[in-house]
C-alpha cells in the first residue's frame, strides 16, 4: 500500500493532466469528476492546490454566466419571483435552526453562525461573505469550510437517486435541490444530471437564493458593529444578462445552446478541481461537533423542504408555465 501511495505521488502531474482533461470531455459527467478529484487528492495529494483553489471559484463563475443561456429571462423572472416568496422565510428559520443546534452541540459560536449561513443561504460564498462580518478567525473559516464542502460532495451524490427513488418531478428536484445544497456547483451537478428543466429551475432559484448574502451580512453587522460589507456577486449580474441576451435574440438559438453546452461542461471541470480540495488536512479540521451540527442541520432542511415540495405547497400556473417554456426551448437530443 505504501509503495502504491509513493508511486501516486511521483506521478502526481501526469495523472491530474490526465484527469483534468477527462473532466474537460463529454464523457465525463459531474459525480464523475468530483469523485475522480476527491481520490486523487486523498490518495496522492494536489500539487497545485493553491491555483485549484482559485481557478476553480473564476470557473464556477464564468459557467453559471454561461449557464444564463439555457434559459430566457421570463424563465428566470417567473422562478426567482417564486423564489422570492419562501427564500426569507427559509433563510431566517435555517439559520435559527442551526444556532440552536450549535448551543445543543456546545460549537463555537462564529463556527456555528458561519455553517448555518453557509447552509441557509450558498455554502461557502457566504461564508466567506459573513466571515469578516462577524470577525471570524481563519480556524474558525476553515472548519466551517470543511465542514459545508464535506456534505457539498455527499449531496451531490445522494440527492438524484434518492429524487429518482422518490418519484419527484423535475420542478420539485430542482427546487428541492436549491434548497437544500449547500454550494451553487452541487445544486447546478446535481440537477443536470436529473433533468433540463431541473437545471434551469435549481440554477434559478438557488442564484435567487445567492442574492441574500449582501442583506444577511448587512443584517448582522448590525449586531455585531463590524463595518465590513458585502455585495451581490458579479456572476448573478452574469447570469441575468446572459438570459436577456438569449431572450432578445432568439434567432441565434444555435449559438446560445453551444455556449450552454461549454457551460455545463465547464462546471464538470469545476467539480473535478473542487473535489481536488478535500484532502487530509481538510478532513481532520473537521471536528466532531461542527460536523454534527452541520449534518443535522442539513438533514433537517432537506426534509423539511423536501416534504413542503412533494405536497405541492410551491405548486402554481407560473412554475408551470416555467417548466413549459424551458422544454420548448431546449432540444431533446443534446446530451446532459
Amino acid at each position: 500500500m505504501n509503495n502504491f501511495l509513493r508511486k501516486m505521488q511521483s506521478l502526481q502531474r501526469p495523472i491530474f493532466v490526465l484527469l483534468l482533461i477527462g473532466s474537460a470531455t463529454c464523457w465525463c459527467g459531474p459525480a464523475t469528476a468530483l469523485t475522480a478529484g476527491i481520490v486523487f487528492s486523498l490518495l496522492s495529494g494536489n500539487p497545485w492546490s493553491k491555483e485549484c483553489a482559485v481557478w476553480s471559484k473564476k470557473l464556477l463563475q464564468l459557467s453559471v454566466v454561461g449557464l444564463g443561456f439555457s434559459v430566457g429571462i421570463v424563465e428566470v423572472w417567473l422562478a426567482g419571483r417564486e423564489a422570492v416568496l419562501y427564500t426569507p422565510i427559509s433563510i431566517v428559520m435555517t439559520v435559527a435552526a442551526g444556532i440552536l443546534l450549535g448551543r445543543m452541540f456546545r460549537t463555537p459560536v462564529r463556527t456555528s453562525a458561519l455553517i448555518s449561513f453557509g447552509t441557509a443561504i450558498c455554502g461557502g460564498s457566504a461564508i466567506a461573505a459573513m466571515a469578516p462580518v462577524i470577525k471570524a478567525n481563519d480556524e474558525e473559516i476553515a472548519i466551517s469550510l470543511a465542514t459545508v464542502f464535506s456534505l457539498n460532495a455527499a449531496a451531490l451524490f445522494l440527492f438524484p437517486p434518492i429524487g429518482h427513488l422518490l418519484g419527484l418531478t423535475e420542478r420539485q428536484f430542482g427546487l428541492w435541490a436549491a434548497l437544500a445544497i449547500h454550494d451553487t456547483s452541487s445544486v447546478v451537478g446535481a440537477t443536470s444530471t436529473f433533468g433540463v428543466s431541473a437545471l434551469a429551475i435549481g440554477t434559478t432559484v438557488k442564484l435567487a437564493r445567492a442574492v441574500w448574502i449582501a442583506p444577511a451580512a448587512l443584517i448582522a453587522s448590525r449586531f455585531t458593529n463590524s463595518t465590513a460589507k458585502s455585495r451581490i456577486p458579479f456572476f448573478i449580474i452574469g447570469f441575468i444578462a446572459a438570459a436577456s441576451v438569449r431572450s432578445l435574440l432568439p434567432l441565434m438559438q444555435h449559438l446560445w445552446q453551444i455556449f450552454a453546452a461549454i457551460a455545463r461542461q465547464g462546471l464538470v471541470v469545476t467539480l473535478f478541481l473542487i473535489g481536488t480540495g478535500l484532502n487530509r488536512q481538510v478532513l481532520q479540521r473537521v471536528g466532531l461537533r461542527p460536523l454534527a451540527q452541520g449534518v443535522i442541520l442539513w438533514v433537517l432542511i432537506s426534509a423539511v423542504t423536501l416534504v413542503v415540495i412533494s405536497e405541492k405547497i410551491f405548486d402554481n400556473n407560473q412554475l408551470v408555465t416555467v417548466i413549459s417554456l424551458i422544454a420548448q426551448t431546449q432540444n431533446p437530443e443534446e446530451p446532459y
